[in-house]
């Protein structure tokens, strides 16, 4: 029997694959306004960064504020592309189908884009009324808020829940808040997750087994 009693899950990279095309729209933007930024490049750098510092990133870069209406055009060519394109995480239906303690989802995206992407992909039934969105309490990762937050309101302590991140701020936002977290590294770009998680893995079939 698995020690933990809730499993928070992240969104972007662990639900669902959309990172590769929220970074593409972002690079395109900032190319657009002078940028020249490379796609692999940020794909690497920017993984899992809140868009605020990614936008602060891409001002400096052009040494010049971005437009009033950047963030705006950002999540409509955003939601856009994700309708277009997005998938689940390879095996994560099959988890979440098997799961027999409560689990949610922690993401730092606004909750609008959250509920779109699992809708899309269908895993939105197995979230709907535990979705926490940094939004709502405008704490971003590596704060621990978002975690601390999901886990009160499903009922647990830290020390009780599992955090399932792909990402170095995530990592650090669940240890800084005194959980477990298990760094998922199909996407680990430059290896940096082992060295910080709890444990790592790099395929959604064998979590299960590990839990």
């Amino acid at each position: 029997m698995s020690k933990y009693k809730c499993i928070i899950f992240d969104c972007d990279g662990v639900l669902i694959d959309s990172e590769s095309i929220a970074i593409k729209v972002l690079v395109d933007m900032a190319n657009d306004l002078g940028a020249n930024m490379d796609f692999q490049e940020s794909l690497i750098n920017l993984k899992g960064k809140s868009l605020n510092l990614c936008m602060n990133v891409i001002s400096k870069r052009i040494n010049n504020l971005l437009p009033v209406h950047f963030e705006q055009d950002y999540r409509i060519n955003t939601f856009e592309a994700f309708r277009k394109g997005i998938q689940p995480i390879n095996g994560i239906k099959d988890i979440v189908e098997n799961l027999n303690i409560p689990f949610c989802v922690a993401s730092s995206g606004p909750e609008n884009k959250i509920r779109l992407n699992l809708e899309i992909t269908g895993l939105l039934p197995f979230f709907e009324g535990n979705i926490f969105s940094c939004y709502a309490i405008q704490k971003w990762k590596p704060e621990p808020d978002i975690f601390l937050w999901a886990a009160k309101s499903m009922g647990f302590k830290p020390n009780e829940c599992l955090v399932i991140e792909d990402s170095v701020s995530g990592v650090k936002a669940a240890k800084f808040g005194g959980f477990d977290v298990y760094g998922y590294t199909e996407h680990d770009y430059n290896n940096e997750l082992e060295a910080l998680a709890t444990k790592t893995f790099d395929s959604m079939n064998v979590l299960l087994g590990m839990l």
